[in-house]
């Protein structure tokens, strides 16, 4: 990261690299925090030592939403100008070429809402909070909740949560399949790196192809998605980890291939 950068970080250690927001006090998302969730998410994508992502806002808070005061006064103009800053930091994350997974405590509301639906799981503490109250405050959601949050729980229910403004707890984020894994909020953070662990020593290309198949082919239809899935597939046959990983198969058995993510 640069020298620039206020209030998002990137530390990376044993090939998990933690995006972390840091704002006090609820990790309001901020146009300049915006911009550094784009320039971190840009640094993982490039870091070879990087291997799976995490993203976290600390012990108490995720991120209780976008910067609603840095937002009051602008014109209709002046959003038209800046709504894709809104929506392209959460993408960013998104796009990240690896396996992401958002440590979730306290508040994921609004921006941090959909800042964590950006990742591929999210793990949350048992006493976390969801929701997309932006309805509230006569708006709607800006950075993607529209389109996520009815991907993962499907239109009724997201139409329910939009619509109404209401927070989700826990364990129905759980039940509705808006959050993967639940435990207690001092465990967060250690199962998410935990997770991100296990692809340290993957087939990281192959990681990375199955990933953009699924993302892409949720963007189109079937007969397009299997056709992204079969060039992928073709793709990762130019990698040296597929020779390893299928001589190893065919000589040793499964899961025991030692790849070297190129």
């Amino acid at each position: 990261m640069t020298s620039e950068a206020q209030f998002v970080r990137l530390e990376v250690a044993d090939g998990v690299g933690t995006i972390r927001l840091d704002r006090p006090k609820m990790n309001a998302i901020s146009v300049q925090v915006q911009a550094e969730l784009r320039a971190a998410a840009a640094e993982a994508t490039e870091r070879a030592d990087v291997k799976a992502v995490v993203v976290y806002g600390g012990e108490r808070v995720f991120a209780a939403g976008n910067d609603v005061k840095e937002m009051a006064e602008l014109s209709y103009t002046e959003m038209v100008d800046l709504s894709s800053s809104v929506q392209s930091a959460v993408t960013a994350i998104a796009r990240i070429p690896k396996p992401v997974v958002a440590a979730v405590t306290g508040y994921a509301l609004g921006g941090g809402c959909e800042l964590a639906m950006a990742a591929d799981i999210r793990i949350a503490a048992d006493d976390a909070t969801f929701g997309q109250p932006e309805i509230l405050l006569g708006i709607i959601p800006g950075a993607g909740g529209t389109q996520r949050l009815t991907r993962l729980v499907g239109p009724s229910k997201a139409k329910d949560i939009i619509f109404t403004g209401r927070f989700v707890k826990a364990d129905e984020a759980l039940a509705i399949g808006l959050v993967d894994r639940l435990v207690p909020a001092a465990d967060v953070y250690a199962e998410a790196c935990a997770w991100a662990g296990q692809f340290t020593a993957a087939a990281s290309y192959a990681v990375r192809a199955a990933k953009e198949a699924i993302d892409r082919g949720l963007e189109v239809d079937l007969e397009t998605g299997l056709e992204i899935e079969r060039l992928q597939f073709a793709g990762v046959f130019a990698t040296e980890d597929r020779s390893i990983g299928m001589t190893s198969f065919v000589e040793n058995g499964p899961g025991k291939a030692a790849f070297v993510g190129r």
